[in-house]
């Protein structure tokens, strides 16, 4: 396990340590299901313990980490059900931040939107997942901070937190990130066009897009998992 990481100053340490494990566990270099490892993990992001395990907490808090009696903190680990009811509510989401951003967005948040959309193409031309997913993050954190209401972002962030991992896994696959990539692009095109409709449509697709990906590589997982135990 490694997180590449440089010594973290000594203000604001919790923070810093839940940042970077945050990016450990959505980039699935921590396994869902796989048990923090406190002592190797207060190594790696060069920590003690005490900021480490308030970092656990507030990843706990997001929906990343599940806290289990006499277990300690586990990664989370979502069933086939969970996935689906809560790319089932996210959609939703997305597509209402959509569809009030294209309504309320400023010609600066526009612009401002387009500059990451240009960063992410350049890291999608590098085949940079990590940097393709950091900026796909803010990307759409940008459009549902448009959209001007902090009760549907405060939703947002809540469910969000639960689909990060499989959200940076559903890129992947080759075509199915090019998909992305281009719903990405209509969707800069909807905003400009301060269109709500074709926001709304095009963020329910994208979605959903993403959960069947998520799906299918759960189910082909759970196949070849099925086909090792019966060896």
């Amino acid at each position: 396990m490694t997180a590449d990481v440089a010594s973290i100053p000594r203000s604001g340490l919790h923070e810093q340590a839940a940042m970077r494990l945050r990016q450990m566990l959505v980039e699935n270099r921590i396994a869902p299901g796989a048990k923090l490892n406190e002592r190797e993990l207060a190594d790696v992001l060069q920590v003690s313990r005490t900021p480490l395990r308030e970092a656990i907490k507030m990843l706990a808090a997001e929906g990343l980490v599940e806290l289990v009696p006499n277990r300690g903190a586990i990664a989370v680990s979502l069933t086939m059900e969970d996935v689906n009811n809560t790319f089932e509510v996210m959609a939703g989401l997305e597509a209402l931040s959509g569809e009030l951003a294209a309504r309320r967005i400023t010609e600066a948040e526009l612009a401002e939107v387009r500059a990451m959309q240009f960063e992410m193409l350049a890291a999608y031309t590098r085949q940079d997942l990590s940097a393709y997913y950091r900026l796909n993050a803010k990307i759409h954190s940008a459009i549902n901070a448009a959209a001007k209401n902090p009760v549907l972002t405060a939703t947002y962030n809540q469910v969000n937190a639960r689909l990060q991992a499989l959200r940076f896994r559903s890129n992947q696959d080759g075509e199915k990130w090019k998909r992305a990539v281009k719903e990405h692009e209509r969707m800069i095109e909807a905003l400009a066009a301060h269109d709500a409709a074709a926001m709304r449509e095009v963020l329910l697709a994208h979605l959903n897009n993403k959960r069947d990906v998520v799906i299918e590589q759960l189910r082909r997982e759970g196949g070849k998992a099925a086909a090792g135990a019966a060896q």
